[in-house]
């Protein structure tokens, strides 16, 4: 005779203490950079490390947690995102220019651009790429992001984390096992703060450089337009040869081979100006902007036998619940 015991479902938690981080029925698809999608059940905006690691011990290990960054690549799908949001906000977003003028630490809620900034001021080489990649440093850690030839692996040193547990951990860059558009980051983990290392330069040397990386970002995406950055993420050379395409075929190129450029579904479009960028042109759901990715999926691997990825972040449920 056997039987079976459902595991225990853990009790409602008290988050009386936490009210004032709290938020409802959030429009989180609104805080994206594309401007559409559905709500988050409970938005938390924790105050500092400390709050959320009290929050992070209370909230149930067996309840849905999501870690939203700037929301600068990521679809908020229609149907809203349940359980709880972590959003880290202007608190998590502090820049520090280390003493030796070689190294910066920063918030992991800080923005990319503001980091690229810091580091040009202050005179530190090799940060300026940061100008070229949307969003929150601690984003650009989790996917390992890159612009111009240079990626995060290229310049991090470690990073401070909240494990599911609310425990503060440090991991060092090799911890993070960095790959293309990916790192490693323990599950429920949260990066709090980086350090990067950069090198002591001339001030107009490298603001030149930042300056022609912001003119060519301009001169060929669609900033101005409600965008989350690339699409899909480029294919690997040994992939593209095993399809019969050139090795240094960009995600770009495949798009605009299978008739991508301006495809338009819903008001979800791929842009005329640079065809790897989806951008909302108005009136789009989260549907229209994921099924149109889905379609140029679709039509690269009809057409070549290539599999597309994803390199925007998708999250939440495709359909409301009933």
């Amino acid at each position: 005779m056997s039987y079976f015991f459902p595991p225990k479902k853990s009790e409602k938690p008290d988050l009386s203490l936490f009210e004032e981080g709290i938020t409802r029925d959030a429009p989180l698809g609104e805080k994206s950079w594309f401007r559409c999608g559905g709500c988050a059940d409970m938005l938390y905006t924790p105050q500092d490390v400390a709050a959320l690691s009290e929050f992070l011990k209370i909230w149930p290990v067996d309840e849905p947690l999501t870690i939203a960054g700037g929301l600068a690549n990521t679809i908020v799908r229609d149907g809203g995102v349940r359980g709880v949001t972590v959003k880290l906000g202007k608190t998590f977003s502090s820049i520090a220019v280390m003493a030796d003028k070689k190294h910066i630490r920063a918030g992991c809620g800080a923005l990319n651009g503001s980091v690229a900034a810091a580091a040009v001021k202050a005179g530190i080489g090799g940060l300026e790429f940061l100008s070229g990649i949307p969003g929150t440093l601690g984003g650009a850690v989790a996917m390992n992001a890159g612009a111009y030839g240079t990626e995060m692996k290229d310049v991090l040193i470690g990073v401070e984390v909240i494990t599911r547990q609310g425990t503060l951990k440090k991991l060092t860059a090799d911890a993070l096992q960095f790959s293309y558009r990916h790192a490693y980051i323990p599950e429920g983990s949260i990066v709090v703060s980086v350090l990067l290392r950069g090198q002591a330069e001339d001030y107009n040397t490298v603001k030149d450089r930042m300056t022609e990386i912001k003119q060519r970002r301009n001169d060929t995406q669609p900033i101005k337009e409600y965008t989350g950055g690339s699409t899909f993420a480029n294919p690997g050379a040994e992939e593209l040869r095993r399809c019969g395409l050139p090795e240094d075929m960009r995600a770009w190129q495949v798009v605009e081979r299978v008739g991508g450029r301006g495809l338009q579904i819903g008001g979800a479009k791929m842009s005329e100006k640079h065809c790897n960028f989806m951008v909302n042109t108005g009136n789009a759901s989260a549907s229209d902007l994921e099924n149109l990715g889905d379609e140029l999926i679709r039509r690269a691997y009809d057409e070549f036998g290539l599999r597309l990825r994803w390199e925007i972040k998708r999250i939440g449920e495709c359909e409301a619940q009933a």
